[in-house]
């Protein structure tokens, strides 16, 4: 299979916290949901994110559950092979100072939730965004887009150390 997408990820994270089915998966997911502050998917996308993850064998169906609201649902578990995947997922840090915002915020709260120390991968990430900084720090320029890209990356720099020292 190709690299998961990051609603693929998403759904593969909350499966970690137990079997469940696609609707509730997708409550987890919703706006007014704890993940879904951070990253919000329409229940269509779960289920194909569901199909999907069910296809590469990273879940896999246990029972089925009679349903009086609607109709009978799928019960799913994550495979080893799939608990595998999400664990190396959640130790990348995230290539690019914009995928702080999502990416990097939805393997935090992830690893909160499957008990994971987030504290590992916020120094990977600290490490990983250095050069980026440093590039960014030395670059003289009245360019209003790199001028932007300096503060961010300062703010995600200052907002990583913080997180370092909130997480020990």
């Amino acid at each position: 299979m190709t690299e998961l997408s990051l609603t693929e990820y998403a759904v593969l994270g909350v499966l970690a916290g137990g079997p469940s089915h696609g609707f509730a998966l997708a409550k987890e997911l919703t706006s007014r949901a704890e993940l879904g502050r951070i990253y919000t998917v329409r229940r269509p996308l779960v289920y194909r994110a569901l199909d999907r993850l069910v296809d590469a064998r990273l879940a896999e169906a246990m029972h089925i559950e009679e349903s009086e609201a609607g109709p009978n649902r799928t019960v799913v578990r994550l495979t080893r092979r799939g608990r595998a995947k999400l664990r190396r997922w959640l130790e990348q840090p995230v290539d690019h100072v914009r995928d702080i915002r999502i990416e990097f915020l939805l393997k935090l709260a992830l690893l909160q939730r499957t008990g994971g120390s987030p504290g590992s991968l916020i120094d990977r990430q600290r490490t990983a965004l250095k050069p980026t900084l440093t590039v960014l720090e030395e670059l003289s320029t009245d360019d209003h887009v790199e001028i932007w890209r300096r503060h961010n990356a300062r703010a995600t720099d200052a907002y990583l150390e913080e997180l370092r020292l909130l997480f020990g």
